[in-house]
């Protein structure tokens, strides 16, 4: 088995899962972990080793999705539609307002400054524990918790900011 090989079977439900936690969508999260370890064989040799490579993936894994985000930003699939108007609680309005909501604490996690970001994703999407994510980043449980409640806070400022600023 190559070196790569170990690395895919290692850490692809990870992957996966950190995926799923960002698109909601199995058929999408599929996606975006091929074309994540797609990403990652081709430039593997350009790991430097500075991070996990747990870390890295996911960063490739969340990059591809902004990717695939802005890609279909415009696009929204008829099945989509239909399934949301069939048996839908909620008015249409209020999907609206909720995925526009959604757009802007993407948008506002992405701006975070490191490490705040990347801890609260491996916590909100990956679902790791704080133990995993101070393992991750060589420091304790007790840090991954402290810095996960900062960037939650810093999020919940930068969102009612923004609520202030409509």
């Amino acid at each position: 088995m190559t070196e790569f090989e170990e690395i895919f079977r290692t850490y692809f439900s990870d992957v996966h899962l950190f995926a799923m936690g960002l698109t909601g969508n199995s058929a999408v999260a599929d996606e975006i972990t091929s074309e994540t370890f797609l990403k990652a064989m081709r430039a593997v040799d350009g790991f430097r080793g500075d991070c996990d490579i747990r870390v890295w993936l996911c960063q490739i894994a969340k990059n591809t999705y902004y990717s695939y985000a802005k890609r279909d930003k415009r696009v929204t699939p008829v099945e989509d539609l239909e399934g949301e108007c069939a048996g839908q609680s909620a008015a249409p309005d209020e999907t609206v307002a909720a995925r526009d909501e959604a757009m802007r604490i993407h948008e506002v996690l992405h701006s975070l400054p490191e490490p705040y970001k990347e801890v609260f994703m491996l916590r909100a999407f990956g679902e790791l524990s704080f133990a995993h994510i101070g393992k991750v980043f060589g420091k304790t449980e007790n840090w991954a918790c402290v810095t996960y409640h900062r960037a939650r806070t810093k999020i919940k400022e930068r969102m009612e900011a923004d609520h202030g600023n409509d």
